[in-house]
């Protein structure tokens, strides 16, 4: 009788080289080194910063005249409506009556023109 005996064949291990070997970049290829991807980092930051800074800066609400209406509290009398109201507030600051009645209803959110004793009116005093 023979005997048949199988050995595994070992592959000699291959050890790094220390030494680093540089593979020229392609041609129209660019490579960035970590300081250069940081460079283009910044200055992309820097590009949307400086960009958000213009669009808030021409975003500024503001009224014309340069702040809220002036108003002064007004509570209404017994016997006083609206109108009597409106038309005082027009008289000292020349604008139409029923302009004015307007502008108090939405200053105070009323939908009609009934007004209640001790009800107090916020009334623009321009």
């Amino acid at each position: 009788m023979s005997t048949v005996t199988l050995a595994p064949r070992v592959a000699p291990v291959r050890r790094p080289t220390s030494v680093a070997v540089r593979r020229p970049a392609a041609r129209g290829q660019v490579r960035l080194t970590r300081r250069g991807r940081a460079l283009v980092f910044l200055l992309a930051l820097a590009a949307v910063a400086l960009a958000a800074i213009w669009l808030a800066a021409g975003s500024a609400a503001t009224r014309v005249d340069g702040g809220d209406p002036q108003v002064r509290l007004v509570t209404v009398a017994p016997g006083d409506t609206l109108w009597d109201i409106a038309s005082d507030a027009a008289a000292t600051s020349g604008d139409d009556v029923r302009d004015m009645m307007d502008t108090i209803q939405q200053l105070n959110t009323i939908d009609g023109s009934v007004v209640y004793v001790g009800q107090e009116l916020r009334v623009p005093t321009r």
